[in-house]
Protein backbone atom coordinates (compact mmCIF):
# COMPACT_ATOMS: atom_id res chain seq x y z
CA UNK A 1 0.00 0.00 0.00
CA UNK A 2 1.60 3.33 -0.94
CA UNK A 3 2.24 5.42 2.09
CA UNK A 4 1.34 9.16 2.02
CA UNK A 5 4.67 11.46 2.60
CA UNK A 6 5.06 13.77 6.06
CA UNK A 7 4.41 17.32 4.69
CA UNK A 8 4.82 18.67 7.73
CA UNK A 9 8.55 19.58 6.92
CA UNK A 10 8.04 23.21 5.49
CA UNK A 11 5.49 24.32 8.08
CA UNK A 12 8.46 23.20 11.06
CA UNK A 13 11.03 25.45 9.09
CA UNK A 14 8.67 28.58 8.40
CA UNK A 15 8.36 28.65 12.38
CA UNK A 16 12.04 28.67 12.81
CA UNK A 17 12.07 31.52 10.77
CA UNK A 18 10.04 33.69 12.84
CA UNK A 19 6.81 33.65 10.57
CA UNK A 20 5.27 31.37 13.77
CA UNK A 21 3.13 34.60 14.64
CA UNK A 22 1.81 34.93 10.92
CA UNK A 23 0.24 31.12 10.95
CA UNK A 24 -1.20 31.59 14.54
CA UNK A 25 -3.81 33.58 12.87
CA UNK A 26 -5.25 29.98 11.45
CA UNK A 27 -5.71 28.65 15.54
CA UNK A 28 -9.09 28.37 15.84
CA UNK A 29 -10.33 29.48 12.39
CA UNK A 30 -12.85 27.53 10.34
CA UNK A 31 -10.92 26.97 7.17
CA UNK A 32 -12.56 25.40 3.91
CA UNK A 33 -10.79 23.29 1.52
CA UNK A 34 -11.80 22.08 -1.90
CA UNK A 35 -9.50 19.61 -4.06
CA UNK A 36 -8.08 18.02 -0.61
CA UNK A 37 -7.56 14.40 -1.18
CA UNK A 38 -5.54 15.41 -4.44
CA UNK A 39 -1.75 15.61 -4.31
CA UNK A 40 -1.29 19.98 -3.65
CA UNK A 41 -5.06 19.92 -0.96
CA UNK A 42 -3.57 16.86 0.96
CA UNK A 43 -0.72 18.53 1.55
CA UNK A 44 -2.19 21.86 2.33
CA UNK A 45 -4.89 20.15 4.21
CA UNK A 46 -2.45 18.31 6.92
CA UNK A 47 -0.23 21.41 7.37
CA UNK A 48 -3.69 23.54 8.31
CA UNK A 49 -4.75 20.77 10.24
CA UNK A 50 -1.24 21.01 12.18
CA UNK A 51 -1.28 24.86 12.40
CA UNK A 52 -4.56 24.45 14.66
CA UNK A 53 -7.73 25.00 11.93
CA UNK A 54 -11.01 23.81 11.97
CA UNK A 55 -10.94 21.96 8.56
CA UNK A 56 -13.95 21.36 6.15
CA UNK A 57 -13.66 19.93 3.08
CA UNK A 58 -15.51 19.09 0.29
CA UNK A 59 -14.76 16.14 -1.34
CA UNK A 60 -16.86 13.89 -4.31
CA UNK A 61 -18.49 11.10 -2.97
CA UNK A 62 -15.81 8.42 -4.91
CA UNK A 63 -12.51 10.27 -3.77
CA UNK A 64 -10.60 8.48 -1.27
CA UNK A 65 -9.52 10.26 1.71
CA UNK A 66 -7.03 8.11 2.66
CA UNK A 67 -4.87 9.36 5.64
CA UNK A 68 -7.50 12.37 5.95
CA UNK A 69 -9.78 10.32 7.35
CA UNK A 70 -7.42 10.07 10.93
CA UNK A 71 -7.84 13.93 11.37
CA UNK A 72 -10.77 16.47 12.78
CA UNK A 73 -12.27 17.19 9.95
CA UNK A 74 -15.57 17.51 8.72
CA UNK A 75 -16.18 16.07 5.25
CA UNK A 76 -19.03 17.52 2.91
CA UNK A 77 -19.72 15.08 0.07
CA UNK A 78 -20.51 16.10 -3.19
CA UNK A 79 -19.57 18.01 -6.09
CA UNK A 80 -17.39 20.94 -5.79
CA UNK A 81 -20.03 23.11 -8.27
CA UNK A 82 -23.24 22.30 -5.63
CA UNK A 83 -24.64 25.27 -5.10
CA UNK A 84 -26.64 23.72 -1.94
CA UNK A 85 -23.43 21.85 -0.99
CA UNK A 86 -21.47 24.89 -0.91
CA UNK A 87 -24.38 27.03 1.43
CA UNK A 88 -24.06 24.55 3.78
CA UNK A 89 -20.24 24.21 3.51
CA UNK A 90 -19.37 27.66 3.94
CA UNK A 91 -21.64 28.61 6.53
CA UNK A 92 -19.10 30.73 8.99
CA UNK A 93 -15.68 29.68 7.40
CA UNK A 94 -12.90 32.67 8.05
CA UNK A 95 -10.74 30.98 4.37
CA UNK A 96 -11.74 29.27 1.85
CA UNK A 97 -8.46 27.49 -0.28
CA UNK A 98 -10.00 26.92 -3.75
CA UNK A 99 -7.60 24.26 -4.45
CA UNK A 100 -10.08 21.84 -6.53
CA UNK A 101 -8.74 21.13 -10.30
CA UNK A 102 -10.73 19.49 -13.32
CA UNK A 103 -8.51 16.56 -14.73
CA UNK A 104 -9.17 14.99 -18.39
CA UNK A 105 -9.76 11.45 -16.85
CA UNK A 106 -13.31 12.66 -15.77
CA UNK A 107 -13.70 16.04 -17.50
CA UNK A 108 -12.41 15.44 -21.17
CA UNK A 109 -14.76 18.17 -22.09
CA UNK A 110 -14.75 21.79 -21.78
CA UNK A 111 -17.82 22.45 -19.78
CA UNK A 112 -16.71 19.94 -18.00
CA UNK A 113 -13.41 21.90 -16.93
CA UNK A 114 -15.41 24.90 -16.46
CA UNK A 115 -17.64 23.47 -13.90
CA UNK A 116 -15.29 22.83 -11.75
CA UNK A 117 -12.51 26.18 -12.53
CA UNK A 118 -14.98 28.89 -12.79
CA UNK A 119 -18.96 27.61 -11.76
CA UNK A 120 -17.45 26.62 -8.56
CA UNK A 121 -15.28 29.89 -8.10
CA UNK A 122 -18.88 31.88 -8.90
CA UNK A 123 -20.74 29.89 -6.58
CA UNK A 124 -18.20 30.11 -3.07
CA UNK A 125 -17.37 33.45 -3.80
CA UNK A 126 -21.26 34.24 -3.59
CA UNK A 127 -22.01 32.63 -0.39
CA UNK A 128 -19.11 34.03 1.57
CA UNK A 129 -19.54 37.53 0.30
CA UNK A 130 -21.97 38.73 2.65
CA UNK A 131 -20.62 37.02 5.70
CA UNK A 132 -19.01 39.25 8.11
CA UNK A 133 -16.49 36.89 9.64
CA UNK A 134 -14.71 35.85 6.19
CA UNK A 135 -11.19 36.94 5.96
CA UNK A 136 -9.51 35.58 2.55
CA UNK A 137 -10.30 33.71 -0.47
CA UNK A 138 -7.10 31.65 -1.97
CA UNK A 139 -8.22 30.82 -5.40
CA UNK A 140 -5.14 28.63 -7.12
CA UNK A 141 -5.04 28.91 -11.05
CA UNK A 142 -1.89 27.98 -12.89
CA UNK A 143 1.11 29.71 -14.75
CA UNK A 144 -1.18 27.56 -17.97
CA UNK A 145 -2.74 30.89 -18.57
CA UNK A 146 0.09 31.93 -19.59
CA UNK A 147 0.69 29.56 -22.12
CA UNK A 148 4.04 29.50 -24.44
CA UNK A 149 6.81 31.73 -22.46
CA UNK A 150 8.48 34.07 -25.22
CA UNK A 151 12.06 34.53 -23.61
CA UNK A 152 11.29 34.72 -20.13
CA UNK A 153 11.26 34.83 -17.58
CA UNK A 154 7.52 35.88 -17.34
CA UNK A 155 6.29 37.66 -13.93
CA UNK A 156 2.64 37.97 -12.63
CA UNK A 157 1.92 40.98 -15.55
CA UNK A 158 3.06 38.72 -18.66
CA UNK A 159 0.29 38.43 -21.46
CA UNK A 160 -1.95 35.76 -21.53
CA UNK A 161 -2.54 33.18 -24.29
CA UNK A 162 -3.74 29.93 -22.73
CA UNK A 163 -3.36 27.00 -25.00
CA UNK A 164 -6.28 24.39 -23.99
CA UNK A 165 -9.89 23.94 -22.17
CA UNK A 166 -7.88 23.53 -18.91
CA UNK A 167 -6.04 26.54 -19.05
CA UNK A 168 -8.93 28.71 -20.59
CA UNK A 169 -11.21 27.82 -17.94
CA UNK A 170 -8.65 28.13 -15.15
CA UNK A 171 -8.28 31.58 -16.52
CA UNK A 172 -12.18 32.18 -17.03
CA UNK A 173 -12.06 31.10 -12.67
CA UNK A 174 -8.98 34.02 -11.62
CA UNK A 175 -10.57 36.51 -13.88
CA UNK A 176 -13.92 36.72 -13.17
CA UNK A 177 -12.99 36.48 -8.86
CA UNK A 178 -10.43 39.23 -9.31
CA UNK A 179 -13.82 41.32 -10.92
CA UNK A 180 -15.99 39.99 -8.68
CA UNK A 181 -14.38 40.72 -5.83
CA UNK A 182 -13.26 44.09 -6.78
CA UNK A 183 -16.87 45.09 -7.73
CA UNK A 184 -17.92 43.40 -4.06
CA UNK A 185 -14.92 44.08 -1.37
CA UNK A 186 -14.53 40.09 -1.22
CA UNK A 187 -11.42 39.84 0.20
CA UNK A 188 -8.94 37.39 -2.44
CA UNK A 189 -5.51 36.35 -3.41
CA UNK A 190 -4.98 34.61 -6.71
CA UNK A 191 -1.85 32.01 -6.87
CA UNK A 192 -0.66 30.53 -10.11
CA UNK A 193 1.52 27.14 -9.36
CA UNK A 194 4.20 25.97 -11.60
CA UNK A 195 4.07 21.97 -12.15
CA UNK A 196 4.41 20.96 -8.65
CA UNK A 197 6.66 17.94 -7.55
CA UNK A 198 7.52 16.26 -4.15
CA UNK A 199 6.91 13.23 -2.51
CA UNK A 200 3.47 11.93 -3.05
CA UNK A 201 3.33 13.10 -7.28
CA UNK A 202 2.29 10.80 -9.45
CA UNK A 203 2.96 13.08 -12.78
CA UNK A 204 6.57 13.03 -12.96
CA UNK A 205 7.06 9.05 -11.80
CA UNK A 206 6.87 8.20 -15.77
CA UNK A 207 10.00 10.46 -15.92
CA UNK A 208 11.35 8.97 -13.06
CA UNK A 209 10.58 5.10 -14.74
CA UNK A 210 12.08 6.14 -18.28
CA UNK A 211 15.52 7.23 -16.59
CA UNK A 212 15.68 4.15 -14.26
CA UNK A 213 15.60 1.93 -17.64
CA UNK A 214 18.68 3.56 -18.22
CA UNK A 215 17.04 6.67 -21.14
CA UNK A 216 15.33 9.86 -21.86
CA UNK A 217 13.55 10.78 -24.70
CA UNK A 218 13.90 14.53 -25.41
CA UNK A 219 11.89 15.88 -27.82
CA UNK A 220 12.65 18.54 -30.03
CA UNK A 221 15.34 20.60 -30.25
CA UNK A 222 14.86 23.14 -27.97
CA UNK A 223 16.17 23.03 -24.43
CA UNK A 224 12.98 22.16 -23.14
CA UNK A 225 13.62 24.54 -19.41
CA UNK A 226 10.95 23.99 -16.72
CA UNK A 227 9.91 25.91 -13.83
CA UNK A 228 8.22 23.67 -10.79
CA UNK A 229 7.76 24.01 -7.38
CA UNK A 230 8.28 21.64 -4.46
CA UNK A 231 4.20 21.06 -2.33
CA UNK A 232 6.17 21.96 0.80
CA UNK A 233 6.73 25.39 -0.68
CA UNK A 234 3.73 25.78 -2.69
CA UNK A 235 1.33 25.24 0.33
CA UNK A 236 3.45 27.56 2.53
CA UNK A 237 3.01 30.35 -0.52
CA UNK A 238 -0.61 29.64 -0.03
CA UNK A 239 -0.81 29.91 3.78
CA UNK A 240 0.77 32.80 3.79
CA UNK A 241 -0.94 34.73 0.93
CA UNK A 242 -4.39 34.05 2.27
CA UNK A 243 -3.02 36.03 5.55
CA UNK A 244 -0.86 38.86 4.67
CA UNK A 245 -2.59 42.18 4.18
CA UNK A 246 0.37 42.73 1.01
CA UNK A 247 -1.51 39.93 -0.56
CA UNK A 248 -5.23 40.79 -0.48
CA UNK A 249 -6.46 41.12 -4.17
CA UNK A 250 -2.77 40.67 -5.66
CA UNK A 251 -2.11 37.22 -7.66
CA UNK A 252 1.34 35.51 -7.30
CA UNK A 253 3.53 33.18 -9.68
CA UNK A 254 4.91 30.28 -6.86
CA UNK A 255 7.79 28.85 -8.85
CA UNK A 256 11.20 27.84 -7.65
CA UNK A 257 14.03 29.37 -7.74
CA UNK A 258 15.39 28.12 -10.87
CA UNK A 259 14.45 26.40 -14.13
CA UNK A 260 15.70 23.38 -15.04
CA UNK A 261 16.38 21.60 -18.49
CA UNK A 262 14.36 18.30 -19.29
CA UNK A 263 17.83 16.93 -19.75
CA UNK A 264 19.24 18.14 -16.55
CA UNK A 265 16.31 16.36 -14.65
CA UNK A 266 16.64 13.53 -16.39
CA UNK A 267 20.62 13.11 -15.08
CA UNK A 268 19.92 14.63 -12.06
CA UNK A 269 17.25 11.79 -11.42
CA UNK A 270 19.78 9.52 -13.07
CA UNK A 271 21.90 10.38 -10.33
CA UNK A 272 20.22 10.15 -7.50
CA UNK A 273 18.77 6.92 -8.45
CA UNK A 274 22.35 5.31 -8.99
CA UNK A 275 21.31 5.28 -12.37
CA UNK A 276 23.30 5.96 -16.23
CA UNK A 277 21.16 7.42 -18.40
CA UNK A 278 20.88 7.87 -22.41
CA UNK A 279 19.30 10.78 -23.93
CA UNK A 280 17.76 9.84 -26.88
CA UNK A 281 16.83 12.61 -29.43
CA UNK A 282 13.20 12.59 -31.59
CA UNK A 283 11.86 14.93 -33.68
CA UNK A 284 8.60 16.81 -32.03
CA UNK A 285 5.92 16.33 -35.21
CA UNK A 286 5.52 12.58 -34.61
CA UNK A 287 4.56 13.08 -31.22
CA UNK A 288 2.08 16.61 -31.70
CA UNK A 289 0.16 14.29 -34.75
CA UNK A 290 -0.02 11.26 -32.42
CA UNK A 291 -1.58 13.52 -29.76
CA UNK A 292 -4.28 14.96 -32.25
CA UNK A 293 -4.94 11.42 -33.04
CA UNK A 294 -5.50 10.42 -29.40
CA UNK A 295 -7.45 13.26 -28.58
CA UNK A 296 -9.98 12.82 -31.80
CA UNK A 297 -10.59 9.15 -30.98
CA UNK A 298 -10.97 8.94 -27.44
CA UNK A 299 -12.74 12.54 -26.83
CA UNK A 300 -15.91 10.92 -28.09
CA UNK A 301 -15.40 8.13 -26.31
CA UNK A 302 -15.46 9.82 -23.20
CA UNK A 303 -12.22 8.54 -22.06
CA UNK A 304 -8.70 10.10 -21.11
CA UNK A 305 -6.37 10.17 -24.15
CA UNK A 306 -3.22 8.56 -23.76
CA UNK A 307 -1.48 11.39 -25.13
CA UNK A 308 -2.18 15.01 -25.63
CA UNK A 309 -0.69 18.41 -26.40
CA UNK A 310 -0.06 19.77 -23.39
CA UNK A 311 1.87 16.87 -21.91
CA UNK A 312 3.98 16.97 -25.27
CA UNK A 313 4.60 21.02 -24.68
CA UNK A 314 5.62 19.34 -21.15
CA UNK A 315 8.07 17.90 -22.91
CA UNK A 316 9.41 20.59 -25.80
CA UNK A 317 8.68 23.81 -24.97
CA UNK A 318 10.12 26.83 -22.32
CA UNK A 319 8.14 28.01 -19.26
CA UNK A 320 10.47 30.46 -16.80
CA UNK A 321 9.36 32.43 -14.43
CA UNK A 322 9.62 35.40 -12.34
CA UNK A 323 9.03 34.72 -8.57
CA UNK A 324 10.32 37.92 -7.30
CA UNK A 325 6.68 39.45 -6.15
CA UNK A 326 5.85 36.16 -4.12
CA UNK A 327 9.73 36.40 -2.14
CA UNK A 328 9.26 40.49 -2.05
CA UNK A 329 5.44 40.67 -0.69
CA UNK A 330 4.97 37.39 1.25
CA UNK A 331 8.54 37.71 2.69
CA UNK A 332 9.26 33.99 2.09
CA UNK A 333 12.37 31.88 1.15
CA UNK A 334 11.66 28.67 -0.84
CA UNK A 335 12.82 26.06 0.85
CA UNK A 336 13.98 23.67 -1.65
CA UNK A 337 15.98 23.57 -4.89
CA UNK A 338 15.78 20.96 -8.29
CA UNK A 339 18.51 19.06 -6.25
CA UNK A 340 16.85 18.70 -2.97
CA UNK A 341 13.18 18.35 -4.24
CA UNK A 342 14.36 15.56 -7.08
CA UNK A 343 16.01 13.67 -4.12
CA UNK A 344 13.44 13.73 -2.04
CA UNK A 345 10.82 12.62 -4.99
CA UNK A 346 13.35 9.82 -5.81
CA UNK A 347 13.86 8.43 -2.34
CA UNK A 348 9.76 8.49 -2.01
CA UNK A 349 9.35 6.20 -5.42
CA UNK A 350 12.07 3.99 -4.11
CA UNK A 351 10.78 3.74 -0.34
CA UNK A 352 7.07 3.27 -2.55
CA UNK A 353 8.30 0.27 -4.82
CA UNK A 354 7.44 2.54 -7.89
CA UNK A 355 10.57 2.25 -9.21
CA UNK A 356 13.74 0.18 -8.77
Amino acid sequence: MTQSPNYGIGLRELKDADMREEFTQYDGAVVLVTGATGFTGRALTRKLVAAGARLRIIARKTSDLGDLADQDIQVFRGEVYDEELIHEATRGVHYIFHVAAAFRETHPDEEGYRRVHLYSTQALAKSVVDQPQFRRFLHVSTVGVYGHIEGGPASEDYRFSPGDPYQRTKLEGETWLAQFGKENDLPYSIIRPAPIFGPGDMRLLKIFRMVSKGFFMKLGGSKGCYHMIHVDDLTNVMMLAAVREEALSEAFIAAGDEPISMVDMARLIASKIGRSVRIIRLPVWPFYLAADICCAVCRPLGVSPPLYRRRVDFFTKDRIFDNSKAKKLLDYRFLYDNERGIEETANWYMQQNLIR
